[in-house]
Formats: C-alpha cells, sequence, structure tokens
C-alpha cells in the first residue's frame, strides 16, 4: 500500500470516529434535556384570560381580558414553552355567578381563595399552583338591552289509576331574562319550553326541558327542570253537618240541605282518621253579599294527608230565620 492510501485511509478512520463521537454526544446531551425537563420545577405561569358569566342584564362575555399569573409546580417543557411564547392566546373562562362580586355598575371581580376552583380552566391539566401572584381580578360585563318574561309549559299529564297530583307542578326558573334589541324585545311576552308529554305516571316526576328559541334574541338559560310530586290515593266518603259562621248576634242562617256528601283523596296508606278534623261551614258574609241566597260551603285548611275534596252539592240554599 502506498504512503498516500495509508494516510487516507488512516484519516477516513478518524472520521468515522469523530461521527460516532458527535452523535454519542449529541444523544447524550438530548437524553439529558429529555430526563431534566421531565422533572416538576416551580415558575411563574402568566394568561391572558376573559370572563363568561351568566350575569342579569349583562353580556355573557367580558369586554376586556386580565392576565393571571401564578407560582406554579410543573415539567420543564411546560416552562420552557411559556418562556418561549411572544404572544400568549386569551382563554375562556366560564365562572359561578356565586363567585362573583359586584364591585361597580358594571364591574365584577373573582377574590383570593376563590380563583383555586378555576385553576384548571386558567392554566390546564398538569399546572399546581403554589400561590397566585395576582390576588383579584377585574372584568367588565357591559350592560344589555333585556327583559324578563316567564316561562310557559304546555303539558299533557296521564296519571295512573288513583294516582295524583300531591303538590303543583313546578319550573326553575319560572321566569327568564331575554337580551336583545327593544323592537324584538317588545313582541316577547313569553318563552315556550318544550311541550311536556307523560303517561301512566305513578311516581313523582323531575327532568329537563329545552326552550323554543327565538329569532335574534339570547336567553339567560337555555332549559329548565321540571318536578311533579305524585302520590298514591283513596277516596273516602262521609255526611258532613254543614255550620254557618261569623253570624251576627241574634242573626240565624238556615242551610238547605243541611248536611253535604264530602269525598276525600287521601294519600295511601292513611295515617288517621281526616273527617275527624274536617269542617264544611257556609260563611255569614258570603250569604249578606250574594243576591239570590245561594252559597258555596268553605272549608278549613284541608288535614294532613288530604291532596283533594269535592263537595255534593257544591251550593246550598240559605235563609235567614227570623
Amino acid at each position: 500500500m502506498s504512503l498516500k492510501e495509508n494516510i487516507r485511509d488512516r484519516f477516513s478512520g478518524w472520521g468515522r470516529e469523530w461521527i460516532i463521537f458527535i452523535l454519542s454526544v449529541v444523544l447524550a446531551v438530548f437524553v439529558w434535556l429529555l430526563t431534566n425537563l421531565s422533572k416538576d420545577y416551580s415558575g411563574t405561569i402568566s394568561v391572558p384570560v376573559t370572563a363568561q358569566c351568566n350575569i342579569d342584564g349583562h353580556g355573557m362575555e367580558s369586554s376586556n381580558a386580565v392576565i393571571v399569573s401564578a407560582r406554579c409546580r410543573t415539567d420543564g417543557f411546560r416552562l420552557v414553552r411559556e418562556r418561549s411564547r411572544k404572544e400568549r392566546k386569551v382563554v375562556k373562562v366560564a365562572f359561578d355567578r356565586a363567585d362573583m362580586r359586584n364591585t361597580a355598575p358594571d364591574t365584577y371581580c373573582i377574590v383570593g381563595a376563590t380563583m383555586n376552583s378555576y385553576v384548571n380552566q386558567f392554566f390546564g391539566e398538569g399546572a399546581n399552583v403554589e400561590a397566585f401572584i395576582t390576588d383579584t381580578l377585574k372584568f367588565v360585563f357591559p350592560v344589555e338591552n333585556h327583559k324578563k318574561v316567564p316561562v310557559e309549559v304546555h303539558k299533557s299529564v296521564q296519571f295512573r289509576s288513583q294516582f295524583m297530583p300531591s303538590g303543583p307542578f313546578a319550573v326553575s326558573p319560572d321566569s327568564i331574562t331575554v337580551y336583545g334589541d327593544d323592537t324584538r324585545l317588545e313582541a316577547i311576552e313569553k318563552v315556550v319550553a318544550n311541550r311536556l308529554t307523560l303517561t301512566d305516571v305513578h311516581e313523582s316526576q323531575h327532568g329537563v326541558l329545552r326552550l323554543n328559541e327565538i329569532k335574534g334574541v339570547r336567553y339567560s338559560a337555555d332549559e329548565v327542570s321540571f318536578e311533579l310530586p305524585v302520590s298514591r290515593y283513596v277516596e273516602l266518603r262521609a255526611n258532613i253537618p254543614v255550620e254557618v259562621w261569623n253570624a251576627p248576634a241574634g242573626r240565624h242562617l238556615q242551610v238547605y240541605p243541611s248536611t253535604a256528601q264530602v269525598v276525600l283523596r287521601c294519600v295511601f296508606p292513611i295515617a288517621k282518621d281526616p273527617f275527624a278534623s274536617f269542617k264544611l261551614y257556609v260563611d255569614w258574609k258570603d250569604f249578606a253579599s250574594s243576591i239570590t241566597g245561594r252559597c258555596a260551603a268553605r272549608t278549613l285548611s284541608l288535614p294532613s294527608g288530604v291532596l283533594d275534596y269535592r263537595v255534593e252539592p257544591e251550593v246550598f240554599d240559605c235563609v235567614e230565620v227570623r
């Protein structure tokens, strides 16, 4: 082998060794960085935040953004990314109305420990807040044209035999705030929910109903919850004397017929006899204000466990006896 070839082979071998050495160093540095950046460190993270909140009479979203800063414990990759960012994406956070403190006509604040409830929304998963640097978040919610209207539910309810409502049908909320321009709001007197149809009802009912949309306006709520208490009942019948109440001294009133059949619908099972405290009477004031002397009988508040009652006959002939 010539000297020239020998020198070429030697330099070629050194080149391969240098390449292997450099690649080894790069790989070692990469592994070192990967290992160290995977560990948790403490550092400051700051994010711009706009607020979303359902505040009666105000816009749904704040007109301003505030910077939320906190000392967080998180992995090194996150801290490096945060420090390298020139612009940060604004984070929209939905706040509970109960957490908002009204400090000015259009200004609402999140203060102190209340911010702990929104850590994941501020900084995302994987960031453990050690301490907030920002102690108060002030958001401005502009006033919007609005009007409060009732919620109407059209319903069809069929009960199983010997079952009936044990209380009123309730909707929550029973009214909502509608937002829009004045011309649209003037024409809106109510908001109607989706029709409720129930069949073979034999237990209390509850659920959620969507509200029918009205084009061009926004609602403070998109749905309402409903509740219908239901009980099984039995009917009890008895003949009850019709009394006269509030007659002036020396005045007497005769009622025809003097007794009435009363039908009570009672929650099953019955704990005690409801007729023991049931009273039926004609009030003198009703007689005095009537033209024909015909009066409907009244009763006191219904005994415990009585859901409903009816009286037969419903109207009585009343005559003053001299």
